[in-house]
């Protein structure tokens, strides 16, 4: 279990999220990267790693929360590898989950921005440690 500050309540780690639907991934999915590729830090990279597949990437991207609030097992990639290569920063990790915490407390109720808030910082947490960036990277002598 995890523990939401927002709700002082905790938030089920394994089980499907309730309160999520297929319809609110969506809506969060397509209103945050809309966010994203338009905001001045993290557009250029979209731009630059997504140019001519956007469209794949948000079915991508709808795909991925499903797997994680629905546990339909939809997603199937590899995210480590997807960003490994993209010069990244802990600082962009910072304004990617400011944005998507902003985004998720407007689209969703708060125990269910309270969910996606919680996974989208390990995530982030995770693919900072493997990309071998951020305080919690492994420095090898």
């Amino acid at each position: 279990m995890a523990h939401s500050a927002a709700t002082g309540r905790s938030i089920p780690i394994i089980s499907p999220a309730e309160g999520v639907s297929e319809e609110l991934i969506r809506q969060l999915v397509e209103t945050f990267y809309g966010r994203a590729i338009r905001d001045p830090e993290l557009g250029p990279i979209f731009h630059a790693k997504l140019s001519g597949r956007w469209s794949q990437h948000l079915a991508l991207m709808v795909d991925f929360w499903s797997s994680i609030a629905l546990r339909t097992g939809r997603y199937q990639g590899k995210p480590q590898a997807a960003h490994f290569g993209l010069d990244l920063t802990p600082e962009m990790f910072t304004r990617w989950l400011t944005l998507f915490e902003k985004t998720a407390q407007e689209v969703c109720e708060p125990d269910v921005a309270a969910f996606f808030v919680d996974r989208a910082r390990r995530i982030a947490e995770s693919l900072q440690i493997g990309l071998g960036i951020g305080p919690k990277a492994l420095r090898l002598p």
